[in-house]
């Protein structure tokens, strides 16, 4: 037996049981999921804290709002988050100002509640995908693990049929079993770091979104005055 050549990662994936190629075939797949998922939120993350930087810079130089909201709706595809909390805010309060009927109160109120449906969509958003992560890096263990103590079995199984069991023999299939968990934890620990990361991102963004609100329900509740 050349035990060299047995215990090689090829050779161990090809003689495994199918059972455990089984395993290792959905922790593959859950892994390549789980990258794609992690650079795309990765680049959505990005890109919307670039948006609000932007859209802070402009909102805060004192430009008019009047200006800031046609300049939002005529390039709204391409508007981040938190533009589209001023816009639906903006509106509201132009639509409810309107209605001389209604005291300054209700209005703002009814824009606080516009802004907080568009903020609740774009958290969402921003969250997509995460519960997937979460997923990944609490199940893709346990799933190792499984191919590990199946492999473990089958090649215990094996020994039963032998005279004498040695080392050389009992090796290649504890190997191929021990790859299973290599790869459920390969799958799992980028996953974690990954959903960790984008969580505390998410937060701080939605922090900075709540600010804006509430910052920008005390500017247009001024102007009503």
């Amino acid at each position: 037996m050349n035990v060299t050549q047995d215990l090689s990662i090829i050779e161990l994936v090809a003689n495994a049981s199918l059972v455990v190629k089984l395993v290792l075939a959905l922790l593959t797949l859950v892994s390549v999921m789980s990258w794609y998922y992690i650079f795309r939120k990765w680049f959505a993350i990005r890109d919307a804290r670039t948006k609000t930087d932007k859209f802070e810079r402009d909102f805060w130089s004192g430009g008019n709002l009047d200006t800031l909201y046609q300049s939002a709706v005529n390039d709204r595809h391409h508007t981040g988050a938190l533009e589209h909390i001023f816009e639906s805010g903006y509106r509201e309060f132009t639509k409810l100002r309107g209605q001389r009927t209604l005291d300054p109160a209700t209005i703002i109120d009814g824009v606080r509640r516009a802004m907080r449906a568009t903020y609740q969509r774009e958290i969402d958003d921003l969250e997509a995908h995460l519960s997937f992560l979460a997923s990944v890096g609490s199940v893709s263990p346990y799933v190792g693990l499984f191919g590990t103590v199946w492999g473990i079995m089958h090649s215990f199984r094996g020994l039963a049929s032998m005279v004498s069991a040695t080392l050389a023999a009992v090796a290649p299939g504890i190997a191929e079993a021990l790859v299973a968990t290599a790869i459920g934890l390969f799958a799992a620990i980028p996953a974690v770091v990954a959903y960790n990361r984008f969580v505390h991102d998410a937060d701080r963004l939605a922090v900075r979104f709540e600010s804006f609100m509430e910052e920008f329900s005390n500017i247009l509740q001024r102007q009503l005055k």
